[in-house]
């Protein structure tokens, strides 16, 4: 045999070798965001009336449809009128599209425009559908006299109606 035949029958040998492995790779399965956006502003309406709008600096949506606002988000609400009546803010916020759930981290505040009023916690979870309010976490609800302190909150998400658990405060009675 010359040289050039056994090197021929050495390579393909080789790949006929290479051809007859068990080992199989498992595909890598993606489950980072599908799409992401910087400087986002939505607007959200109902019958052509604006409800909502939502500001963030970063946004992230997944596969399964939830959205991820990983360097904060703010939000403003509006009446029927078309006037703001609150705001809320956090750190870090998530939509839940399954259950369709806010969850809102780390410096979390809503304004009650209407009322003069604040809440601040350090998470709070918000249900677009019902418009309710909740957290198991600290509360502090500031208006232009009182301040109340809690664990534990259910509200309405303007806080016009709430209910805190584990309350304390300084209270001014009015006349």
């Amino acid at each position: 045999m010359t040289l050039l035949k056994i090197f021929g029958v050495v390579v393909a040998g080789s790949l006929l070798a290479g051809c007859d492995s068990k080992e199989t790779t498992k595909p890598i399965v993606y489950d980072g965001p599908l799409k992401q956006a910087t400087r986002i502003t939505m607007h959200y309406t109902e019958k052509e009336k604006l409800k909502t709008i939502l500001q963030a600096k970063k946004f992230n949506e997944y596969l399964n449809g939830d959205r991820e606002f990983p360097e904060g988000i703010y939000l403003e609400f509006y009446n029927e009128q078309g006037t703001m009546t609150s705001t809320l803010k956090a750190n870090t916020a998530f939509f839940f599209k399954k259950e369709n759930k806010w969850r809102g981290r780390g410096q979390v505040e809503v304004v009650n425009l209407e009322k003069g009023q604040q809440l601040n916690t350090e998470e709070l979870f918000w249900y677009p559908s019902t418009q309710k309010i909740y957290t198991e976490k600290f509360v502090t609800i500031r208006d232009q006299q009182d301040v109340l302190y809690g664990t534990g909150l259910t509200a309405n998400q303007d806080l016009s109606n709430y209910s805190l658990k584990n309350t304390s405060g300084d209270l001014h009675a009015t006349e």
